[in-house]
């Protein structure tokens, strides 16, 4: 989901409450120094954000790029689909790089992948993983959440397409190395990086191919076979499909589960709760619930084809436009207390995944995939705690999260 994180300092915005037409607001103490990679955010994103939102809703960095922060805000941009366009990248992005009559082909045809009979399907094959994987753990001991995390999130993603085992720790090495690219914003670095991962993408289709009728039969091969619009797919839509099917979820899964695994410890009771046997929708809503609380997917991209007014501020066509998840998940307008545990009352407007036609896709995987490795660790042990000997280390922008969630298993 996390594409970008906004990088210039800002220029302070102004603020209307959801629903409420009123003229702009003087804003006082204007963080002329805003730095969204700065040390403030590195400390604590989730207070600097929540700072931000609260003085600059609407922000423009010296590059030119706008930041929306609130809840109000960020939701009416991403369901204005005519005027908040996604074809924001250089690159083949399918389905969520394009717009209209392209993006619902494409769309339909990604949508197959992650039906409710598929997923049911799927996941005892998922909880086997998580099983296996949980089996390996020295309990009583320590663990990192998110390098767990990593591990589970390789061995489902290759369970679920078909890849072999041995990639594991390739997959492993080039995950790291994608997030370590994506914070040195070198374009030539970054570019490398995601040549190596589709350079792997490219042999398992290639080798499907030579294969031809004795290729496996896998969710690769069939999407190697799939057509849109009656045609067949090309060789960059199939690989930008599986890249944004492993390369972006890789990543995703193990930052969600540092933050899952991290709050179940700081909070007993939601441990408690989910140890006492609940169903699968509850236990969906209390998944969503804490990365809510604490969003891994910090920003989307946006541009604007037409001038639009958002919270005040006069956006011309063809500005670039930043929608922070993470801010509008805390929005106390929204939520009242941001940090207070409410998962079917917040659930409407819970904003983990996005919202509007391009909502992740993958949101049906991702739930199933967190939901049976949460499950396997709470089987597992009796308590899962903070670990005191080793502290926790931030994600740096553009992704939120822990790089490092140190916890004690017991």
């Amino acid at each position: 989901m996390t594409d970008h994180m906004p990088t210039d300092e800002v220029t302070p915005g102004t603020r209307l409450s959801p629903g409420a037409v009123a003229p702009p607001k003087a804003i006082k103490d204007p963080l002329p120094d805003w730095n969204p990679r700065g040390p403030r955010v590195r400390r604590d994103p989730v207070s600097a954000y929540d700072e931000m939102r609260s003085r600059c809703p609407v922000a423009r960095g010296a590059s030119g790029a706008w930041t929306l922060f609130s809840h109000a805000d960020v939701t009416a941009a991403a369901l204005d689909h005519q005027v908040f366009s996604n074809a924001v990248s250089r690159h083949l992005q399918v389905p969520n790089g394009f717009d209209e009559a392209t993006h619902t082909e494409f769309r339909a045809l990604v949508d197959r992948y992650f039906t409710r009979k598929r997923m049911t399907a799927l996941e005892p094959a998922v909880q086997r993983v998580a099983a296996e994987l949980v089996s390996q753990f020295d309990v009583p001991g320590p663990i990192d959440a998110v390098e767990v995390g990593a591990r589970f999130a390789v061995r489902a993603q290759s369970a679920w397409l078909g890849w072999p085992l041995d990639l594991e720790g390739e997959l492993l090495q080039w995950m790291a190395d994608n997030h370590a690219a994506t914070r040195s914003r070198d374009g030539a670095r970054t570019a490398e990086v995601a040549q190596r991962f589709d350079a792997i993408i490219r042999s398992l289709i290639d080798a499907r191919r030579e294969a031809g009728d004795a290729a496996p039969d896998d969710v690769t091969t069939e999407l190697l076979r799939d057509r849109v619009n009656g045609r067949e797919l090309t060789d960059e839509e199939i690989v930008s499909i599986l890249r944004n099917w492993t390369g972006g979820d890789l990543g995703s899964i193990a930052l969600c589960t540092g933050v899952i695994l991290t709050y179940l410890a700081d909070h007993s009771h939601v441990q408690a709760r989910l140890r006492s046997g609940v169903s699968d929708r509850e236990f969906n809503a209390i998944l969503d619930e804490i990365l809510r609380i604490d969003d891994p997917f910090v920003a989307n991209r946006r541009i604007t084809t037409e001038p639009v007014t958002v919270g005040g501020r006069e956006l011309a066509a063809g500005e670039r436009v930043f929608l922070n998840w993470a801010s509008a998940n805390r929005d106390p307008q929204m939520f009242g207390d941001p940090d207070a545990f409410d998962p079917l009352g917040n659930a409407p407007y819970n904003l983990v995944y996005g919202i509007g036609k391009h909502v992740c896709p993958g949101r049906p995987l991702a739930t199933l995939e967190l939901r049976a490795l949460t499950r396997a660790v709470l089987e597992t042990t009796v308590t899962i705690e903070p670990n005191p000997d080793r502290r926790r280390q931030r994600a740096l922008p553009p992704v939120g999260g822990f790089a490092a969630a140190p916890l004690r298993l017991r």
